[in-house]
């Protein structure tokens, strides 16, 4: 039987999704994958230099199709940023729910969860720097270096959430995953609320008004 000759990346990966679902572990080598889907192993690398690299694009799919189906919305572009991180939530579970075996298995299988985490290194990338590009208004510290850690500080406390979400989503047993609406919708919120730079300015305000008054005082 003839090899096949044009295949893209979505070919590789829903190979090696529907391989590590059907067998329960990864393949024993490129070699041995590419045999058994017909197709020879340097089309892999064109594409992935190993399956760990593998692993990690699935995620980043999984966010790059959520991002996709994100900007055909017209009503998204409209949003302030706490309904574009809500909309990102809602549609990237749903991509997360139509395949949530993989995921699973991806997840959970493996107890080191250093492994789990590095298999999330590209979708935390490509996370954070969406967290960095929504506009999400913070208090103005007026100092370049603050400003820095601020931002970092930011995006690292988005994709703590996102990990806790999702710990919550690969153990939630409601029908249709609505505890995890739930806890999306709860969770978005209070983390905007704790951002929000109206009361924290005001709370600023008030101490330089009470810090003037007892210098004019003295």
């Amino acid at each position: 039987m003839a090899k096949k000759k044009n295949l893209t990346q979505t070919d590789i990966i829903s190979f090696y999704m529907d391989y590590v679902l059907t067998h329960d572990k990864k393949p024993n080598s490129v070699y041995a994958f590419a045999k058994d889907n017909n197709f020879e192993e340097q089309k892999f690398y064109e594409f992935f230099n190993s399956f760990e690299l593998l692993e990690q694009s699935i995620f980043k799919v999984f966010f790059d199709n959520t991002i996709s189906v994100l900007h055909k919305s017209e009503d998204y572009h409209s949003f302030e940023a706490r309904n574009k991180l809500l909309s990102f939530y809602f549609t990237f579970f749903e991509v997360l729910t139509a395949n949530r075996s993989y995921v699973i298995h991806a997840l959970k299988s493996d107890k080191n969860k250093l492994k789990s985490l590095k298999t999330l290194s590209l979708l935390r990338k490509n996370f954070t720097d969406y967290i960095g590009h929504l506009g999400i208004k913070t208090i103005d510290l007026k100092q370049e270096k603050l400003e820095d850690l601020k931002h970092k500080a930011l995006k690292e406390s988005a994709w703590l959430q996102l990990l806790i979400t999702m710990k919550f989503w690969l153990d939630d047993t409601s029908a249709s995953f609505e505890k995890t609406d739930v806890f999306i919708e709860k969770s978005v919120q209070a983390s905007f609320d704790v951002i929000d730079t109206t009361p924290l300015k005001s709370l600023i305000d008030f101490g330089k008004f009470l810090y003037k008054e007892k210098i004019h005082s003295n």
